[in-house]
């Protein structure tokens, strides 16, 4: 369980430097567009985040 675990943690860690490492202007500009959001709006944002990677998960299994 742990193997997976730490899989799924180095995958996630790589796929997040993409943007920064290929576009850094881009994700910058992204980046403070996201500040600008309010509390609610970034609840938004992490809900349908989190229902996206449990519905990836559960395909998986």
């Amino acid at each position: 369980m742990t193997d997976w675990l730490i899989g799924a943690l180095g995958l996630m860690l790589v796929f997040e430097g993409l943007m920064p490492f290929f576009s850094p202007g881009r994700w910058r500009q992204t980046f403070e567009r996201v500040l600008k959001l309010s509390d609610g709006q970034l609840r938004f944002l992490g809900l349908c985040s989190m229902a996206m990677g449990l519905l990836l998960l559960w395909l998986m299994g």
